[in-house]
C-alpha cells in the first residue's frame, strides 16, 4: 500500500498521558520510535518539539472525551499537521490492545492515509459552540424545573396547572409566591391573578384549593429559586454569545430566514458546522455528515437497512425541532415537502427528511452568503407537470369517470 505521509506520528491520548509514535520510512525501511508524555503544559510543548525536530508531517489523534482537546491546542500552536480521528472508525485487531500498539496503529493509519479527519472548527467556531450546547443544557435544567414544580403541586392536590398554560407566567409566579409565604386558602389566592385570565374566579378557587403542607412550601422555593437561577444563567450565556456573534451575524441573519429557524437556532447550527462550506464537497456531504440521511448497509445485493446513523447528537435534534415548526407554516415549500413524503412514507421519515432539505439549504446559505429563496407550496407541481396530471387523472378514473386531455393554446 501506498505511503503517503513517510514522516507521521500517531498518538492515543488518556486523562494524564499520551504515547506518541513517531514513524519514520525511507529507502524502504521503517522504524518507530514511541515515547510517553504526561499531559501538563511543559511535558505537552516537549512532545511537540519533539514532532518538530522529527520534522513530523502529519500528527494523527483519536477524539476520546476532552482529553483530547488540550493536546490538539498545544500542537496547534507549533503549526503542525493535526489529524482528529473517530475512535469507532479506527478500532484495532481484537486481543491487541495496548497503549502503545493503539499509538503505532494509529501511525501506521495515517501513514497510508487511512484516517477520515474529523470537523474540528476554528477557535471563535469552537467557543460559540461551546456556549451553544451550555445554553441548551440549562434550558433542558430549566424545563426540569418546572416539572418539579407541576410535581409538587399535584403532590398537594392543586391543580392550578390544568386550568393556567404557563405556571412560570405572571400569575403563575403569583400563586407560586404567595404558597411559598405560607397563603393557603384559595380563595385569597384566587384573587392574585390576572384579570385576564380565561379561568373564571370559581375555577381558580377550585384549582387551588389542596392540601398544603410546610413540606411543599419548602419544595416550592427549592425550586422557583432554581429555576430563576438557571434563567439568569441563560440570559449571561445569551449575551456572551452575541459577542462572541458579531463577526458572524450576517450569516445567522442568512441562516434565520429559513421558516422555522429563528436566530437562537440559528447561531447553534452556525457554530456546529461553521462557515466554510468548502471542507464539504457538496450538500450532499453535508447531510451525510449531519447523519440525516439513509445509511448504506448493503450484501449480497441486498438492502439490510435504510435507517439514518447515529450521530451529530447536538445538530441533528435541533434540525428536526426546527423541521416541526418550519412545517407549521402555510403556503411554503417545506409543509408541502412534508405533507407529499406523510403520505407514503409516515410522519417520522418524512420530517427527518425536511431537516435533510433544510440543511441542504443552509449549505447553500452559507456558501453563496445569500437569504433563504422560498420555493413556494407548488414548486413540486412546477417542476414535474405532467406526473401531477397523470396523477389527477389516475384519481378521476378511481371514481368512475373517462378522462381526456388536452393541451391549452
Amino acid at each position: 500500500m501506498e505511503v503517503l505521509h513517510p514522516r507521521c506520528a500517531g498518538l492515543d491520548v488518556h486523562k494524564e498521558t499520551v504515547v506518541a509514535c513517531v514513524r519514520v520510512q525511507e529507502n524502504q525501511q521503517q522504524s518507530q520510535t514511541v515515547r510517553t508524555f504526561s499531559t501538563t503544559t511543559k511535558a505537552l510543548n516537549e512532545l511537540a518539539e519533539w514532532l518538530t525536530t522529527e520534522a513530523v508531517t502529519a500528527v494523527a489523534m483519536e477524539a476520546t472525551g476532552v482529553y483530547w482537546k488540550p493536546v490538539w491546542h498545544v500542537l496547534e500552536a507549533h503549526d503542525l499537521s493535526l489529524v482528529l480521528a473517530n475512535a469507532a472508525h479506527i478500532k484495532h485487531v481484537p486481543g491487541r490492545k495496548t497503549d502503545v500498539n493503539d499509538a503505532m496503529w494509529i501511525a501506521d493509519l495515517v501513514a497510508h492515509g487511512l484516517i477520515r479527519p474529523s470537523f474540528v472548527p476554528e477557535r471563535p467556531i469552537q467557543e460559540l459552540r461551546d456556549l451553544t450546547r451550555t445554553r441548551k443544557q440549562f434550558v433542558r435544567q430549566s424545563t426540569q424545573h418546572v416539572q418539579r414544580i407541576h410535581k409538587v403541586l399535584e403532590d398537594a392536590n392543586v391543580k392550578i396547572t390544568s386550568v393556567i398554560t404557563d405556571i412560570t407566567g405572571k400569575s403563575g409566579r403569583a400563586f407560586l409566591k404567595a404558597i411559598i409565604g405560607g397563603e393557603t386558602d384559595p380563595v385569597v389566592l384566587a384573587r392574585l391573578g390576572d384579570p385576564r385570565l380565561k379561568a373564571t374566579p370559581e375555577q381558580l378557587v377550585e384549582a387551588l384549593r389542596g392540601k398544603i403542607t410546610k413540606h411543599h412550601c419548602f419544595m416550592l422555593k427549592i425550586f422557583t429559586e432554581q429555576f430563576d437561577t438557571t434563567n439568569a444563567t441563560i440570559a449571561a450565556l445569551d449575551e456572551e454569545a452575541s459577542e462572541l456573534l458579531r463577526p458572524f451575524q450576517d450569516a445567522v441573519k442568512n441562516v434565520s430566514t429559513i421558516p422555522g429557524v429563528g436566530e437562537t437556532v440559528a447561531a447553534a447550527i452556525v457554530s456546529e458546522i461553521g462557515l466554510d462550506m468548502g471542507r464539504f464537497p457538496t450538500a450532499s456531504h453535508l447531510v451525510s455528515w449531519a447523519t440525516l440521511c439513509p445509511r448504506s448497509d448493503e450484501s449480497a445485493g441486498h438492502h439490510r437497512s435504510s435507517r439514518i446513523r447515529k450521530g451529530a447528537n447536538w445538530l441533528k435534534p435541533m434540525l428536526v425541532q426546527a423541521a416541526w415548526s418550519a412545517i407549521k407554516r402555510k403556503g411554503t415549500y417545506l409543509k408541502s415537502f412534508f405533507l407529499r413524503l406523510k403520505a407514503r412514507r409516515g410522519p417520522l421519515k418524512a420530517i427527518v427528511a425536511v431537516a435533510a432539505s433544510m440543511l441542504r439549504a443552509i449549505y447553500y446559505i452559507l456558501r453563496d452568503d445569500v437569504p433563504y429563496r422560498e420555493l413556494g407550496p407548488a414548486h413540486f407541481d412546477k417542476v414535474a407537470p405532467e406526473l401531477v396530471a397523470k396523477s389527477l387523472v389516475r384519481r378521476l378514473k378511481n371514481l368512475g369517470y373517462e378522462v381526456e386531455l388536452k393541451a391549452v393554446a
